[in-house]
C-alpha cells in the first residue's frame, strides 16, 4: 500500500517541468528546446538504454547514427553489420529486433515511426516502456514511460513499501496521476533526469529537489530506503570448455550462434553446452568442431551474465596452414577479430588463448 499522494498532486507536473527547464541534460539523442524530437534517435537511444548507463551509450550512438543516420539506412543494413555494431552493449537479442524493427517499420509504415502506443507496441522488441517513451518523447502524446529514475521517484513522492518488482502496477498506475496533459515528452524526460541526478538511489539530493515539499517519503524519513527491492536469487555457475583452433596462416574458427538463446545470432569460439555440471574430458571432446589434438590451457575464462555465472575452459589446438573448417564454422583472420560480432565474453577466450 502506498502512504498517500504528494501533498500538492496538481502542482507537481509545474514544479518538475519548471526545474527541467534550468536543469536539462544535454544528450545526443535528446533535441534542443524548440525542436522537434526525431523518432528515429528517440527509439535508437530508448533501446540502447536499457540495462545499459548513458555514459555507455552515448559513444555506440553516436557511431549508430553516423554510419545509418535514418530508420531506413538501419532497415537496410546486414544483420551481421548491425550486430558488430553493437559488440559491447550485450543483451544482443536487442540488436536483433533493432533491426528487425527497422524493417517492419520501413515496411508496415514507409519509414516513419507511428505515433501511437498501440502501434508503436505491436514493433518487434517494442515493449510497454519503449512505447510509452517514443510515444510521448518523439510526439508529445499523454504516455507514461516506467524506466528505473522514473519509478525511484514514483516510490519515494508516494512512500510506496511494496518491494520491486511486484509494485510495479502500482507504481504505474500512481506515475500516470503525474502525467500532465501539456508537454507530456518533457515532463518524462524531466522525470528521468530527475531521478538520475537528484533522486539517486541510496543518498537522494533532497534539499535540490524541486518536489521536496510534497514528498511523501521524505516527511516519513524512509526516502534513502526506497523503492525497496525483493532479495535478489543467487545467480547459479554455469560450465563449458571452449575449442579455440587457430591456423599457422592467422586465422582462427569461428561459427555463428543459433538466433534464439543465450547471444543469439553472435559469432562465437566453438564451445559445448553451458550447464551446470563440470564436462569431464571425453565427454566433452565428443562436442569438439573437429578432429585435432587439443591441449587444454591452464585457467579459466569467467563471465557474468544477468541470470548466470560462466566458467569456460580453453582448449586449443594448432593446426596446419592447410586444414579446413568444420561445416558449420569458418576461418576468420586474427588481425581483423575487432571488427567480428564478438560477445565480451568471447574476446576474453581469444585474449586468454592467444595472449
Amino acid at each position: 500500500m502506498d502512504s498517500g499522494p504528494p501533498s500538492d498532486l496538481a502542482g507537481t507536473a509545474g514544479r518538475l517541468l519548471a526545474w527541467y527547464d534550468r536543469h536539462r541534460r544535454r544528450l545526443p539523442w535528446r533535441a534542443l528546446p524548440g525542436e522537434r524530437p526525431d523518432p528515429y534517435r528517440v527509439w535508437l537511444s530508448e533501446i540502447m538504454l536499457q540495462q545499459t548507463t548513458v555514459a555507455t551509450v552515448g559513444p555506440y550512438f553516436e557511431r549508430f547514427t553516423a554510419r545509418w543516420p535514418s530508420v531506413g539506412a538501419l532497415a537496410a543494413a546486414p544483420l551481421d553489420a548491425v550486430l558488430a555494431e553493437w559488440a559491447g552493449l550485450g543483451y544482443y537479442a536487442r540488436a536483433r529486433n533493432l533491426h528487425a524493427c527497422a524493417q517492419a517499420v520501413v515496411e508496415r509504415h514507409g519509414g516513419a515511426f507511428p505515433d501511437q502506443e498501440a502501434a508503436l507496441l505491436a514493433l518487434p522488441g517494442v515493449g510497454a516502456y519503449t512505447a510509452a517513451a517514443v510515444a510521448a518523447i518523439a510526439f508529445d502524446r499523454p504516455a507514461t514511460p516506467l524506466d528505473g529514475n522514473i519509478e525511484r521517484v514514483v516510490a519515494r513522492l508516494f512512500a510506496v513499501a511494496e518491494p520491486l518488482p511486484g509494485a510495479k502496477p502500482t507504481l504505474r498506475r500512481l506515475a500516470a496521476t503525474l502525467t500532465p496533459a501539456e508537454r507530456p515528452g518533457d515532463y518524462a524526460q524531466a522525470a528521468m533526469d530527475l531521478g538520475a541526478t537528484v533522486c539517486l538511489p541510496g543518498r537522494p539530493k533532497c534539499l535540490l529537489c524541486p518536489l521536496e515539499a510534497g514528498c511523501r517519503a521524505r516527511a516519513l524519513g524512509i526516502a534513502e530506503r526506497l523503492p525497496a527491492r525483493a532479495a535478489k536469487a543467487e545467480r547459479p555457475t554455469r560450465r563449458g570448455v571452449a575449442f579455440l583452433a587457430p591456423r599457422a596462416a592467422g586465422r582462427v574458427v569461428l561459427r555463428r550462434r543459433p538466433d534464439k538463446g543465450q547471444l543469439g545470432g553472435k559469432a562465437e569460439v566453438p564451445s559445448t553446452d553451458w550447464r551446470a555440471e563440470a564436462w569431464e574430458a571425453a565427454e566433452a571432446a565428443g562436442q569438439a568442431p573437429l578432429a585435432a589434438v587439443w591441449d587444454a590451457l591452464p585457467g579459466l575464462v569467467r563471465h557474468t551474465f544477468t541470470h548466470f555465472h560462466l566458467e569456460l575452459a580453453v582448449w586449443r589446438a594448432d593446426l596446419p596452414p592447410e586444414a579446413a573448417a568444420p561445416a558449420t564454422a569458418r576461418w576468420a583472420p586474427v588481425d581483423a577479430l575487432a571488427g567480428e560480432a564478438l560477445p565480451t565474453v568471447m574476446r576474453k577466450v581469444l585474449r586468454h588463448g592467444l595472449g
